[in-house]
């Protein structure tokens, strides 16, 4: 989501108890506010586009709950601490976090190591093990789509530029993947191959049979 759409997403939004959960792009004081102020929870990642807030969590966390994930496959081993700490802000316009996360990535393949460490805040007062969840829940399909998007279905590749065609293929490949899924496939790489080659494989995509 980008800046602008979410508010307009909680403003229409007659629900309350509902957990946000969105990239650091919308970490925006207002947004928090109005999500508090309309009766529901948020669980959003935090970069340097809040440089004072995210120095301070930083700074100030200390672990007081963790949890470890080791995952193998692909040829890549990848271990996981997720870490939460209760968190008390003074800042202005941040007063609602009770609880800041770290989430320590290592990555080894064959020919390189990675580590990434990452920072979301919350209002929510959870276990560390349900924090883990919400986090590989969310940001976990969000980069599995953004891969299908980017890799499979030549997202990054585009050279179209001029508005608002950049926006339409994106709603265009959205649904692509959306039909790949209810279709049953797994491989989007196998199911794009398979529409390619065979129009009554796409009749059954649209339920044209």
């Amino acid at each position: 989501m980008e800046i602008t759409p979410l508010p307009e997403l909680i403003e229409s939004l007659a629900l309350k108890g509902i957990v946000f959960a969105f990239d650091a792009i919308n970490t925006q004081k207002k947004t928090i506010a109005m999500i508090v102020d309309s009766g529901n929870h948020y669980l959003a990642a935090l970069k340097g586009n809040q440089p004072t807030l995210y120095r301070t969590v930083r700074q100030q966390f200390t672990p007081h709950q963790s949890v470890c994930t080791l995952n193998k496959g692909h040829g890549r081993i990848e271990k996981r601490t997720v870490s939460i700490c209760p968190f008390n802000s003074f800042l202005a316009g941040w007063n609602s976090i009770t609880t800041a996360i770290r989430v320590e990535s290592q990555r080894i393949t064959k020919y390189k190591y990675e580590t990434e460490t990452r920072y979301y805040i919350s209002d929510l007062q959870e276990t560390v093990e349900d924090f883990a969840y919400r986090i590989r829940g969310y940001w976990g399909v969000e980069n599995q789509a953004h891969y299908c998007k980017d890799v499979t279905l030549g997202e990054d590749k585009s050279r179209i530029r001029t508005e608002p065609l950049p926006q339409i293929w994106s709603i265009a490949r959205n649904l692509t993947l959306n039909l790949y899924r209810d279709a049953g496939f797994n491989n989007m790489a196998q199911a794009k191959r398979k529409s390619q080659f065979g129009l009554k494989h796409l009749f059954y995509l649209f339920r044209m049979k």
